[in-house]
């Protein structure tokens, strides 16, 4: 049998074999189309992860003003570890077992460390004066202070939390320097007790 004709190489011919073969051509595509789709993808799954941490720890605010909303943090005579762990028998609480009581109601996504807890009480509301701690770029919470006020006094339960962000390193950027600054306020007029 005879050999066949030595075909000859032609650049022209080669663009059209490979024109026309579509073998891998989905790999191609898709390597070009997922790094878009996962930083997309991460991207709404981190601020996701933002809001929500921003709803627990609005909760947790609300949760914990009520005890000063009622007394509680301000009676006298009882107990520190009262004050830590039972809810309903907050008392005798300063700024330090106050943040204790409320880290005992933050769940583990939230490391307590972080958390800063600012309680600020005047007579009225018009007389209310809320210091600034600056925003996710010069946040200094060297200022905060715990002062639940008395019966009828008017307060404002502030908590700040620098929520760290992982996907600013693919271009998206929600904060400043890789944190986000959460800040929850619960405003209220302190019951007669």
């Amino acid at each position: 049998m005879p050999s066949p004709a030595p075909t000859r190489f032609t650049l022209r011919k080669a663009l059209c074999r490979f024109r026309g073969n579509h073998r891998g051509s989905a790999a191609v595509e898709f390597a070009l189309v997922a790094p878009i789709f996962f930083g997309l993808l991460f991207a709404i799954i981190e601020t996701a992860m933002v809001f929500f941490a921003g709803q627990v720890l609005e909760t947790v605010t609300q949760t914990s003003a009520r005890a000063i909303l009622t007394g509680q943090a301000q009676a006298q005579g009882g107990s520190v570890a009262a004050c830590q762990t039972t809810p309903n028998a907050v008392s005798a609480c300063n700024q330090t077992t106050f943040k204790a009581y409320v880290c005992s109601q933050i769940p583990a996504l939230f490391d307590c460390s972080k958390l800063y807890v600012d309680v600020v009480s005047t007579t009225s509301f018009t007389s209310l004066n809320l210091p600034s701690y600056g925003d996710s770029c010069s946040f200094n919470p060297a200022g905060v202070q715990y002062n639940p006020g008395s019966a009828g006094q008017v307060v404002v339960v502030r908590m700040f939390y620098q929520w760290p962000l992982f996907v600013t390193g693919l271009g998206y950027n929600i904060a400043c320097s890789g944190k986000r600054l959460l800040v929850a306020t619960a405003a209220f007029k302190n019951e007669p007790f």
